[in-house]
């Protein structure tokens, strides 16, 4: 039941087990029945939904003594938008160890985000172990819910860009009173117009206006991130592809919402739907996954030492960790 490796204990994400098609399948599930259609594909054979990931090639060429050669990047994933140069930025303006290219340090650590961030467990029933009917059921509510009050995926725009969509949305949703509203904005404008009108929401430091800034639907049109400072509120790394569900006026990953709304067993890494599970050592777990981590013998009533935040039975910790 557990998602690690059975011989050195450490998870998923560490050994790459996702195949990009397999990680492309469990984003493109997450998406579906979600107004981010259009950023999956299903496949003709069986209907499987497919993330559409915007793969970026880069080409420049290189002046050397006599030829001319030519060097070319690709980016693994990079923001959907038509304005390559844009894309470009946002890509420059995060730090060098985290961009997504091809082949790089920043390429794996975009695959070991995505295998944190948005465990296919916390989505799909299938993936899990042994949920009742019952569980089953709860857990496609909770999903459907958070589709639809929660998960939203980042966009790439110039502040100005956005100051005029909020404008736009400010007309619709308050009629002819948006008219003059729109008036007061545009009336402010001017063409020397500085970088301190628009600030980060996280860091509160000015934005420049001819820089990418990373804006939210779901907190509003009125909030903007650095690329680089568009990130989960509990873990504080990068929101893998942009992807983030909001929350009480914060951003979340994946996995740190869904503990923020259920509690996850320190055992198989799932959210837990029963009503009865037990607390130990500061953490949850399902009744039946309170074991010993060595050799999956039920803790319940027993002896047992901590070992790196996992409990080990007494025979276990004698055999395989005490001092000889």
């Amino acid at each position: 039941f557990r998602k690690i490796c059975r011989n050195c204990k450490c998870g998923q994400e560490e050994h790459d087990v996702l195949t990009s098609n397999e990680e492309d399948r469990k984003v493109g599930k997450l998406f579906e029945d979600t107004k981010y259609t259009t950023l999956i594909a299903k496949l003709k054979n069986d209907g499987i939904p497919m993330y559409k990931r915007n793969v970026m090639i880069l080409t420049n060429p290189v002046p050397a003594k006599k030829n001319i050669s030519i060097n070319t990047v690709t980016y693994e994933w990079a923001p959907p938008v038509q304005n390559q140069i844009l894309a470009r930025q946002y890509m420059q303006m995060l730090p060098k160890e985290k961009q997504p290219v091809a082949g790089s340090e920043g390429a794996q650590y975009r695959k070991k985000q995505l295998a944190k961030q948005l465990p296919a467990h916390d989505q799909d029933p299938s993936k899990c172990h042994e949920l009742s009917p019952n569980e089953v059921k709860q857990m496609e509510q909770f999903v459907k819910k958070y589709k639809n009050e929660a998960l939203g995926v980042g966009d790439v725009k110039l502040p100005g860009e956005v100051e005029t969509r909020a404008t736009e949305k400010n007309n619709v949703n308050n009629g002819d009173r948006g008219t003059s509203a729109a008036v007061g904005v545009m009336e402010d404008k001017s063409p020397d117009r500085k970088a301190s009108q628009y600030s980060c929401y996280r860091c509160k430091l000015n934005m420049k206006e001819g820089d990418p800034a990373v804006y939210a639907e779901r907190a509003g049109y009125d909030k903007l991130w650095h690329p680089a400072c568009f990130v989960c509120c509990t873990c504080s790394e990068l929101l893998v592809d942009m992807i983030y569900f909001w929350k009480n006026g914060n951003l979340y990953c994946g996995r740190h919402y869904c503990d923020s709304e259920k509690p996850r067993c320190a055992g198989c890494d799932e959210l837990i739907f029963s009503n009865e599970y037990t607390q130990a050592e500061g953490q949850n777990w399902h009744l039946k996954h309170f074991c010993c981590f060595d050799c999956d013998c039920v803790l319940a009533g027993e002896i047992y030492v901590m070992v790196n935040d996992k409990p080990v039975c007494k025979p276990c910790y004698v055999k395989n960790h005490a001092a000889v």
